[in-house]
């Protein structure tokens, strides 16, 4: 893996949002849920496709405080337009887990 500066890093923008909306996304060729999450002035609420499944239903993800990539330009997804990417890990056998802080804090927060 290539070796990368912290100013490489700071091009990244993560930030944590508040999921505000969740609902099935049947057209998409992969099993997917439409995401609606809040990072607060002046991001304000950003969509986006999350292949989580596996794990999560729409209903068990409102009020859920979730990690996103917000600077990556918007992809459309079928009839829908992500703009952001929604980060987690893979569990044993490949299915996301999403990440998000131990603690409650502020929607907006930069990672860092």
């Amino acid at each position: 893996m290539e070796t990368i500066t912290y100013p490489d890093f700071e091009k990244v923008d993560i930030r944590v949002g508040t999921v505000v909306d969740a609902k099935p996304f049947p057209e998409a060729r992969k099993p997917a849920i439409q995401l609606w999450v809040d990072f607060g002035a002046p991001l304000g609420v950003k969509k986006s496709s999350a292949q989580i499944t596996a794990h999560y239903s729409p209903d068990r993800l409102i009020g859920r405080q979730v990690l996103a990539v917000v600077n990556f330009p918007p992809r459309q997804i079928g009839p829908f337009m992500s703009e952001i990417l929604v980060l987690g890990l893979p569990d044993e056998n490949g299915a996301i887990v999403l990440i998000k802080p131990d603690l409650h804090v502020p929607d907006g927060g930069r990672m860092f």
